[in-house]
C-alpha cells in the first residue's frame, strides 16, 4: 500500500487524532526551531505519542514533514482554484493565500526540505509532487484561463516563465530574508504579471 505521494505506508492503520497531533507538532517545531533542529523524538514528545508510534508510520523526519505539508495543502485547497471571473483578482487571491501560509507555517519547513532535496532526487520528486507542483499548476491554470478569456496573452512571455517569476520571487525572499512575503508582494507580483502578459493592442 502507498501514500498519496507514492511512499510506502507502514504499520497498522493510524489513529486520526494521533496522526493530526504528529503533523501539527511537526509544523510547529519546524517553524519555531528550523528544519535542522527537528527530530523524531521532539515530534513524538510534542505530539504526546510514543517515538515508536511515529517511526511505525514514518521512517524519517522528512517523511513526516512532507505529509504535514501535503495535509495542510489539502485543507487549504479552496484557495487553489479561485474563479471570480476576474483573472488578476484570482491570481492575487491565490498568491496571497500561498504567501500567508508560507510566512506563517511552512517557510522554514520548505527551505529545509528544499536544501535536503538537492542531494536526494527521490525527496526532490516527492517535494515537487506534493507541495510545490500543485501551487505551480494552480497559478498556471489561472493564467491560462485568463489567456482563454482574452484578458491575458502568452505570445511574448510563456506562462511557465510567468509562473517561475511569481514563485521564484517567493523562494528568493524565503532564502535571503531581505524582504517580507506578504499581501503587498502578492499585489506587486500580480501587477507585474499583468504587465508581462498584457494582450497586444489591436492593430
Amino acid at each position: 500500500m502507498e501514500s498519496m505521494d507514492g511512499s510506502p505506508v507502514r504499520g497498522r492503520p493510524r489513529s486520526e487524532t494521533a496522526r493530526q497531533a504528529v503533523l501539527h507538532a511537526t509544523l510547529q517545531l519546524c517553524q519555531s526551531g528550523g528544519y535542522p533542529a527537528l527530530t523524531m523524538k521532539g515530534i513524538a514528545e510534542t505530539a504526546g505519542v510514543g517515538r515508536q508510534t511515529v517511526y511505525r508510520w514514518w521512517p524519517a523526519k522528512q517523511d513526516v514533514l512532507l505529509d504535514a505539508l501535503r495535509d495542510l495543502g489539502l485543507r487549504k485547497a479552496e484557495h487553489l482554484d479561485p474563479d471570480s471571473g476576474d483573472t488578476l483578482l484570482d491570481v492575487r487571491t491565490l498568491l496571497e493565500a500561498t504567501f500567508r501560509l508560507t510566512e506563517l507555517l511552512t517557510g522554514k519547513a520548505l527551505i529545509g526540505l528544499m536544501a535536503e532535496a538537492q542531494h536526494d532526487p527521490e525527496l526532490s520528486r516527492r517535494l515537487q509532487g506534493t507541495v510545490i507542483g500543485p501551487r505551480r499548476d494552480a497559478l498556471r491554470a489561472t493564467l491560462a484561463r485568463g489567456v482563454a478569456r482574452g484578458e491575458l496573452s502568452d505570445r511574448t512571455v510563456p506562462l511557465e516563465l510567468a509562473v517561475d517569476f511569481a514563485f521564484g520571487t517567493m523562494w528568493y525572499r524565503l532564502m535571503s530574508k531581505h524582504a517580507p512575503i506578504d499581501d503587498e508582494l502578492a499585489g506587486q507580483i500580480t501587477t507585474a504579471l499583468a504587465t508581462m502578459l498584457h494582450p497586444a493592442d489591436p492593430g
